[in-house]
């Protein structure tokens, strides 16, 4: 039993220091990679959209199948941007001491409030803003054009 209660606590200690190590300032984390995994999930929540309404007034059972995993797809990567704006910008990279903090603060909150639009709509057009969105953040918080290869 003890060995058992031993190897629980170690699994669970190891699962809690992996799934907090984003916010552990070890400086392995790059601000560029952040936003291009933004843009690769909003591509991916592009497509999906595209999709869901190709897919749209199908009742076979593979179609609605199909239909059901791109909105999950939708939704989990419409998260996955919520949760990097959350985890890793504004809890770690966003400064209140900064001179642009207000400025960075609300082009975070557009993201995330898009990101949300995104996950409760079909339409592409959401996604667009999502996307621009993204690009407009990456503008006020490095405070340049972005200048990456992301193409829809």
């Amino acid at each position: 039993m003890n060995r058992f209660f031993a190897s629980t606590v170690l699994t669970l200690a190891f699962a809690t220091i992996a799934s907090a190590h984003c916010q552990v300032p070890c400086g392995i984390y790059g601000d560029q990679r952040r936003f291009e995994e933004m843009l690769e999930d909003e591509h991916t929540i592009s497509k999906a959209q595209n999709e869901i309404n190709s897919l749209a007034g199908k009742a076979d059972a593979q179609s609605v199948n199909q239909a059901v995993r791109w909105v999950t797809t939708k939704e989990d990567h419409a998260t996955r941007i919520q949760n990097t704006i959350a985890a890793y910008f504004m809890a770690q990279r966003i400064k209140t001491d900064d001179p642009a903090y207000g400025k960075k603060l609300m082009a975070a909150h557009k993201v995330m409030v898009n990101a949300m639009k995104a996950k409760q709509s079909a339409d592409p057009a959401t996604a667009k803003a999502l996307e621009e969105s993204i690009f407009a953040f990456y503008e006020a918080y490095e405070g340049k054009k972005p200048d990456f290869d992301h193409e829809h």
